[in-house]
């Protein structure tokens, strides 16, 4: 039994859908802002996996399969938005970009773990400071356009592609810090840190994609 002075308890309601026309216009942005994304972590992965390779870098070769993974879940929204119903192919699209946040985190945590053990070394690489400042430079304005954009339009699935973009923004700076770091001091570990720490944040990413609660999780 309630008493007069007792307040309602507010309840939190979802936003309105857009108009047909608008919701259109949002479409399209997300299919310009994905394109954006593919294109640039393509780039991405064929220098750092090079590059990598010439210096014998596991974080950049890591850093390469990780823009491996963003071009997966950016292809599952891509993917979604190329049909006429794309609500329909939601749930699937989601479920990708949450295994792609999986096995993010179980290669980030292996590659930190064999670094801090002595297994692996990142070794300096001039090519892999300038891929991670400008990758932090660009990543960055991808993932609130996208994010920004994906919740007008109510998209979980879009929300958490724009998600992975930011976390390769993280990794961008923790490769960035580690090779500066490891260049300058000769600390080698500073970047396994960081990358478990982003392992960590993957995960938690992950598994609110698998549930679908990823779209109106966080406010601007």
């Amino acid at each position: 039994m309630t008493t007069g002075s007792e307040a309602p308890v507010a309840v939190a309601a979802r936003p309105a859908p857009p108009a047909p026309a608008r919701a259109g216009v949002l479409r399209r942005r997300i299919r310009i802002v994905v394109a954006c994304t593919i294109a640039w972590n393509i780039v991405e992965a064929v220098i750092a996996l090079i590059a990598g390779g010439i210096a014998s870098s596991a974080a950049l070769i890591g850093f390469g399969l990780d823009s491996i993974v963003e071009v997966l879940s950016a292809a599952a929204v891509a993917w979604q938005f190329s049909g006429s119903d794309p609500e329909r192919r939601e749930r699937t699209a989601l479920r990708i970009i949450a295994v792609s946040f999986f096995a993010l985190a179980a290669y980030v945590s292996v590659d930190a773990v064999l670094s801090l053990t002595g297994f692996r070394e990142p070794e300096h690489s001039t090519v892999g400071i300038v891929l991670a400042a400008v990758s932090l430079a660009v990543m960055p304005a991808l993932s609130w356009f996208e994010r920004r954009t994906g919740r007008e339009l109510g998209s979980a699935s879009a929300v958490a592609d724009s998600r992975q973009t930011l976390i390769c923004s993280y990794l961008s700076a923790a490769l960035l810090l580690g090779l500066v770091l490891n260049s300058t001091l000769g600390w080698a570990w500073a970047d396994s840190i960081a990358a478990l720490v982003i392992a960590a944040l993957a995960v938690r990413e992950g598994v609110q994609a698998w549930r679908g609660d990823a779209c109106c999780a966080h406010s601007d």
